[in-house]
């Protein structure tokens, strides 16, 4: 009896297990989506104010026209938070205990994830159909910028991960949070990684690319772009208090090492003496 409750137990963690990590891997890259789609969208309206093409998807045109302002909005909360986060080390929206989610954050990040889903996926879906892509303005941003945008970027989708995603898978798949896995850390950075060299770094850039090049045209600034533009300064800061803690963390280890060997030193000239 004993033998069989452990084959049932070991066959359900084997298909639960890879189940969890490929969710909570693919659900963490809407939020690069997201600012891919802002991407997008930007280029969109910088494109479309000069040629005003007739054969854009219904969807996609209503979407754009209309200026939608709940996943910028949703997504300048999330970077937001991350920088509270980045500069604090603390948040309100993750979870106190490893072993119990709370009600009221499990259902803000239902409908934050719900929202950001329909969103990023009509989005992306009407922008392929549409054949909109954020590139061929003539503008580039530094590589130092790039770098560090990464970086920050990287951090903001960590944030979302571990504050939305993994709150709701955990408790759909488990009914309980579950400690972070160094496979699932991985998992999630792959993804990223392969995203950003496959679509993002090529498109991303548009958010910067457009309000330059409306600058150089001498062409009104919307919202929206201005938003865009925000957002992607807003990441860049995050990646810097990145880099600067990764610093400021080296520096640490390598002042309480030449402590610890002034102390060694000095035990053994005493020693001597």
């Amino acid at each position: 009896m004993g033998w069989k409750i452990w084959q049932q137990s070991g066959a359900k963690q084997l298909l639960t297990q890879p189940f969890h990590l490929l969710t909570t891997t693919l659900l963490s890259l809407l939020l690069p989506l997201s600012f891919l789609l802002l991407a997008r969208l930007s280029a969109a309206h910088y494109f479309f104010t000069q040629t005003q093409p007739q054969n854009s998807p219904l969807f996609f045109s209503l979407f754009l026209y209309t200026n939608p302002s709940l996943l910028p909005s949703l997504i300048s909360l999330l970077t937001v938070a991350t920088l509270i986060h980045g500069l604090t080390g603390q948040t309100t929206l993750l979870t106190e205990s490893p072993k119990q989610i709370s009600r009221p954050h499990l259902y803000v990040a239902w409908i934050s994830l719900s929202i950001l889903q329909v969103c990023v996926g009509f989005g992306i879906e009407g922008s392929i159909a549409a054949g909109i892509e954020g590139s061929g303005l003539g503008h580039e941003t530094s590589l130092p910028s790039r770098v560090v945008f990464f970086l920050g970027l990287h951090e903001t989708m960590l944030y979302w991960w571990r504050a939305v995603v993994k709150p709701v898978v955990d408790d759909s798949v488990f009914g309980f949070s579950k400690e972070e896995r160094w496979v699932e850390r991985v998992a999630v950075a792959s993804s990223f990684g392969t995203l950003w060299w496959w679509r993002l770094r090529g498109e991303v850039e548009s958010l910067v690319v457009v309000v330059e090049a409306k600058k150089e045209l001498m062409m009104d600034i919307g919202v929206a772009d201005f938003v865009g533009w925000w957002l992607y300064y807003l990441t860049v800061i995050i990646g810097t208090i990145r880099i600067v803690k990764v610093v400021m963390w080296f520096g640490v280890i390598l002042l309480l090492r030449r402590v610890e060997v002034n102390q060694v030193d000095s035990i053994g000239n005493e020693e001597k003496v």
